[in-house]
């Protein structure tokens, strides 16, 4: 599922990002995801490729990862991001929803951590 106000384009700084055309109210569900599960093993693989920005750690414990279909690697991170997202490990999926009113034409973001507002560093910005 994902809401057909919803784009992507590119962005000034970021490359490309995901947008909405439209005025999106607070607490709206806006993409429902499938993911494909991938193993610890596979997940040392990936590490050493492209795809290491793109995985999501998955499962309790996170002993797993997985990679998001739909627009969700698109996603730009921000520290006070406008959506959250949230794992369905019974629906093999992660939910995009929004944590503010977003206006149209407005850059949806997720905070990378995983908590809306959580401002600790993330990956590649403690890369030096």
């Amino acid at each position: 599922m994902l809401k057909d106000y919803i784009y992507i384009n590119n962005t000034t700084t970021k490359g490309r990002g995901v947008f909405t055309n439209s005025f999106i109210e607070k607490d709206t569900l806006i993409e429902i995801a499938p993911v494909i599960i991938m193993q610890k093993n596979d997940r040392e693989h990936l590490d050493k490729t492209l795809l290491h920005d793109y995985i999501f750690e998955w499962g309790i414990g996170s002993s797993e990862c997985c990679m998001a279909l739909g627009y969700v690697p698109i996603y730009n991170h921000s520290y006070k991001s406008n959506c959250t997202y949230i794992m369905d490990y019974e629906e093999v999926s992660i939910l995009i929803k929004t944590v503010t009113a977003i206006e149209a034409g407005e850059e949806l973001t997720i905070n990378y951590n995983g908590d809306w507002d959580d401002e600790t560093k993330v990956w590649f910005e403690v890369k030096s």
